[in-house]
């Protein structure tokens, strides 16, 4: 079959899909990643619904902290959010990105500390309990002003619990009087987890807010099925409506003077837990330390690799744009072409994305449906 022809049964086909609901694309947050918000919801507008509370594990330097950023970015840009408190709980003190050059100097001035000392200098979680406490501040405070928040912890990982300070200094007095002290460090996380989020989660629901928890992964040794681990119990995982992890695949180098120099990564996102649709999906994201995440050139890279597009050599055929180019010449193409050219991609992508989808779909007769119910 032409390419041509093939690209145009393509489209008919796509036409026929049925699009997603227009309510559910407002009520979610948008990851800055098309392909994300696809795996997460099905739509390409949005990826974390409103009220929930969604959780990242990855490897370091795999694009957790990037991500994260981007969700603050998306929620500025989005009227839906607009009335949103932006709450970036910054243990690990790791983030020292330049937010205003990279999301713009609005998302940077709206971005706000858990809680402020007494000097009203930004303070930020410490232990497992005070960042539950900080939560609840927000949440409380969201119930009363009725502005929702997007609480960022950066990460599990950099929290500290009360009783394993309590631990710490028991071991260093008994150090200091040359004694010895029995017993492990366990920090209780696990624990305050599953108490701290049972409550949270009903204050986000009842509030329209959304919390991400980002955890880092640890070497799972000695376990054959799994070579990645995390801390801080089961309840991180159990009441999570999104449970993400990412790892890095590969780097991505340019020549430059004669020399490959690391510019970017390219991460493999898995959605390991899905309760809004009941899916589990794999991607892949290219992320730029100087831009952010490349969603147009992932976008392309999708639509390539499914057949969806077609390419011979260097040159692409972009059947729904009109164009046969390079991908670097497509992507400013639809740069150029702006917000209504971005809106046309992210259309093209959910459409490849929903016809292989519709493809997959068991072609049977539904189990459960009005015509075999006793409804009165």
């Amino acid at each position: 079959m032409k390419t041509k022809e093939k690209s145009k049964q393509i489209i008919e086909a796509a036409q026929n899909t049925k699009k997603p609901e227009p309510e559910k694309i407002a009520r979610c947050l948008s990851s800055g990643s098309t392909l994300l918000n696809l795996a997460c919801t099905n739509t390409a507008g949005g990826a974390f619904p409103e009220g929930k509370y969604i959780f990242f594990v990855g490897d370091s330097a795999s694009g957790k902290t990037f991500l994260s950023m981007t969700c603050f970015a998306e929620a500025v840009r989005n009227p839906a959010f607009k009335n949103y408190r932006l709450i970036y709980d910054n243990v690990e003190d790791g983030c020292l990105l330049d937010l205003g050059a990279l999301f713009g100097k609005t998302v940077a001035k709206r971005i706000e500390s858990p809680a402020q000392d007494e000097d009203g200098l930004p303070r930020n979680s410490s232990t497992v309990e005070e960042f539950y406490y900080n939560l609840d501040d927000a949440l409380l405070q969201s119930k009363k002003d009725g502005k929702p928040i997007v609480y960022i912890l950066d990460s599990m990982d950099g929290l500290s619990s009360a009783s394993e300070e309590e631990k710490f200094q028991e071991s260093k007095e008994a150090f200091e009087k040359g004694k010895t002290t029995t017993g492990s460090y366990g920090d209780g996380k696990a624990k305050k987890n599953s108490e701290g989020l049972r409550k949270a989660i009903k204050g986000l629901r009842e509030t329209g807010s959304i919390l991400i928890i980002i955890c880092q992964t640890r070497d799972n040794i000695g376990v054959g099925f799994a070579t990645k681990t995390r801390s801080g119990g089961r309840a991180l995982r159990f009441y999570s409506t999104l449970e993400i992890w990412l790892a890095v695949k590969n780097k991505i180098k340019k020549n430059v003077r004669g020399k490959d120099r690391e510019i970017g990564i390219s991460t493999k996102v898995q959605l390991k837990k899905n309760r809004y649709t009941g899916e589990t999906h794999e991607i892949e994201l290219d992320i730029y330390p100087s831009y952010g995440i490349d969603d147009i050139g992932s976008c392309i890279d999708y639509l390539l690799k499914e057949g969806w597009w077609s390419k011979k050599k260097q040159t692409i055929l972009a059947t729904e744009f009109g164009v046969e180019c390079t991908k670097e010449k497509l992507i400013s193409h639809i740069e150029i072409g702006g917000e209504k050219d971005l809106k046309k991609l992210q259309e093209v992508t959910e459409n490849c994305w929903n016809d292989i989808r519709k493809s997959a779909n068991l072609e049977r007769k539904k189990k459960y449906n009005d015509d075999n119910m006793d409804v009165d």
